[in-house]
């Protein structure tokens, strides 16, 4: 059995992909039968928190602000101190919790959580973002547990194929899963609202393991070559 009853969940992305929005979007579903918090991350503001707590999606207490005062990345990955701490006390003070979303600042395509933090994560993209970000690939883009193409309505007015887009996020995935959503879209909500709900039962049975996309993830270029960067603890180990 897990140590805590609290499923951890990861929400990170490059700017207005529709991280927010997309928690907002699970409070609603989830809140009705769930115990929820929320904590958010911006590097000088907590317009993350405001927004949902303007929304209504939730009491306004059990949503947290992280000001990460650097690059959001930092906050998420290389010294989680004040997200772990954030996270921490929204268990205590509402124990007990069922899901705990942690959205992350708006970063670029290799922004991860470290899985000390969180025990599932999912990554963003959105058709707006232009069609080809999902075939140049990156560690959450290819490694997340789930991978969100988001807006998918919006892809007639940006002049995207939204269906070439989702093949390529499945061909970078290598069979990890690809939800394609629009929150105007009933199917592809409850597709990630059961997504959500699964992870949740995995936990509690003690059957999750944290994956770490990491930012040293193995990737491929344009010649076809695989490889990965030994990252810096690996290089100081070998000196």
């Amino acid at each position: 059995m897990p140590d805590r009853s609290t499923l951890r969940v990861g929400v990170c992305g490059p700017v207005g992909t529709g991280k927010s929005s997309l928690i907002a979007l699970l409070c609603r579903e989830l809140a009705g039968d769930l115990q929820l918090g929320v904590v958010t991350n911006d590097i000088y503001t907590d317009e993350d928190a405001r927004f949902l707590r303007s929304a209504g999606v939730l009491a306004p207490e059990r949503i947290r602000a992280v000001e990460t005062g650097a690059c959001p990345h930092t906050a998420i990955r290389d010294d989680i101190t004040a997200n772990l701490l954030a996270v921490e006390e929204l268990e205590d003070d509402f124990a007990p919790l069922d899901v705990v979303l942690v959205e992350s600042g708006g970063d670029n395509l290799t922004a991860t959580f470290s899985p000390a933090l969180v025990d599932v994560q999912v990554f963003l993209i959105d058709v707006a973002g232009g069609g080809d970000v999902a075939r140049k690939g990156g560690p959450g883009i290819e490694r997340a547990d789930l991978l969100v193409v988001n807006k998918t309505d919006l892809a007639p007015y940006v002049g995207v194929d939204a269906a070439l887009m989702v093949a390529d996020a499945i061909a970078a995935r290598d069979g990890r899963p690809v939800l394609a959503l629009s929150r105007n879209d009933p199917e592809s909500v409850a597709r990630l609202v059961a997504w959500v709900r699964a992870q949740l039962s995995a936990h509690r049975a003690g059957s999750l393991v944290p994956a770490d996309p990491g930012p040293m993830a193995p990737h491929t270029h344009a010649d076809g070559t695989t490889h990965a960067h030994p990252d810096a603890d690996d290089d100081h180990d070998a000196a």
